[in-house]
């Protein structure tokens, strides 16, 4: 039987070693993940763009199929994640509108007055994640697609539930968080077809592109998608960002006395940072493929380490060193290919405007106390950040 897989509890922002073994000595790998049974392990770089670009991996054969995964949910039908070809295309032309680099830099102003309000609010000692890191980008996102703020604590529970992986939530909770979210968006999806708005939500009700629009069920599946990941993934990456430089004082100086290398720094924390606790999404081979040194077959399951792809040091010399100052390229935390993240360019912004501020606004930043991650989960975060400034 293939070796288990996570081969550990996730700890902090630290990378299991049994990466390393394997991207030097089997970067494909057989291994039994929680739920599906066994599949593919893919650890790094080369082989995990391979798979993330090449239209032969289908997120679509995933749907309604028990597969190798790391969630208890099997996926859903209807969300762009589990698209391929045309219909992904289709469903990305009618979106990406809202998520080009000029619409995002028209939101930073929005984004530092939001910042600022939070940050002036800030107990001193605080808890940065309920104070700043959560309701920071749930407020952007929630602006951005027209969903009311006043409902964060019921969608970011569910959103929780829907996030879990083994040791996390149970399937009936993930399961229960899926119908809440659904149900959800539906009515706001109906509200927005009785009155029109302005907002994401409802202009993707309206959208056409050519002949095409979204189904209900697309439109409803969308919000989901866009809420959970526009909130989630950033908030805890602006945490984990916060404590990797609590861990590396000397680039906490330097990057408070030079802001202008913010940019770059931002996407060597993106690469450093392992923001996922394992593998992600499943993808299904649909022929025969070489990948590396293995050879999977059609009908397998393929899931790559985007975390394990980036510390690769066939492509990043000291890879597990933090380096402001390296040139990164093309990291893969956003992926790669047709399902590389809408909202990168938004991440980006808020990840730049939220450390940029709270390394000007608070020059005596320092950890209060002791950080403790969250656990079973897919996204690595602290539960509680207390800072004291």
């Amino acid at each position: 039987m293939a070796p288990t897989y996570p081969f550990s509890e996730t700890d902090g922002l630290t990378l299991d070693p049994t990466y390393e073994r394997l991207r030097h000595d089997e970067p494909v790998s057989r291994v039994t993940y929680p739920y599906g049974g066994e599949g593919w392990l893919v650890t790094t770089y080369d082989e995990t763009k391979f798979v993330l670009g090449d239209p032969r991996f289908s997120r679509a054969r995933t749907v309604g199929q028990d597969v190798p995964r790391m969630q208890p949910l099997i996926a859903p039908g209807g969300s762009i994640l589990t698209h391929d070809g045309e219909d992904h295309s289709r469903m990305r032309r009618l979106v990406s509108k809202a998520f080009t680099v000029r619409r995002i830099e028209e939101l930073r102003p929005r984004a530092q007055q939001i910042t600022d309000e939070l940050l002036d609010r800030l107990d001193n000692p605080g808890d940065l994640v309920e104070g700043f890191s959560m309701p920071f980008p749930i407020t952007v996102i929630c602006e951005l697609l027209g969903v009311p703020f006043e409902d964060r604590d019921e969608f970011r529970m569910w959103s929780n539930q829907v996030l879990s992986t083994v040791g996390g939530h149970t399937p009936e909770e993930a399961m229960h968080g899926m119908m809440k979210l659904h149900a959800y968006f539906t009515e706001l999806v109906a509200k927005r077809r009785a009155n029109p708005t302005d907002d994401l939500m409802g202009a993707l009700v309206v959208a056409r592109d050519n002949d095409d629009r979204l189904s209900e069920e697309e439109l409803v599946r969308f919000g989901i998608t866009l809420l959970v990941a526009g909130h989630e993934t950033t908030a805890n990456m602006i945490a984990n960002s916060v404590v990797a430089l609590f861990e590396h004082p000397d680039d906490m100086k330097q990057l408070r006395e030079n802001p202008e290398k913010l940019p770059n720094a931002v996407e060597e924390l993106l690469r450093y940072i392992p923001l996922g606790s394992g593998a992600g999404f499943p993808r299904i081979a649909t022929e025969d493929v070489q990948v590396g040194n293995a050879l999977v077959k059609e009908g397998d399951a393929v899931l790559v380490v985007v975390s394990s792809a980036n510390r690769d040091a066939a492509v990043y010399a000291n890879a597990d060193e933090l380096d402001l100052d390296r040139e990164v390229g093309q990291h893969l935390q956003f992926g790669h290919g047709i399902h590389f993240c809408l909202g990168s360019q938004l991440a980006r912004m808020e990840l730049q405007v939220a450390l940029g501020t709270l390394l000007r606004r608070m020059p005596g930043l320092r950890l209060a106390e002791p950080v403790e991650f969250r656990k079973g989960s897919l996204v690595r975060g602290p539960v509680r950040l207390v800072v004291a400034h």
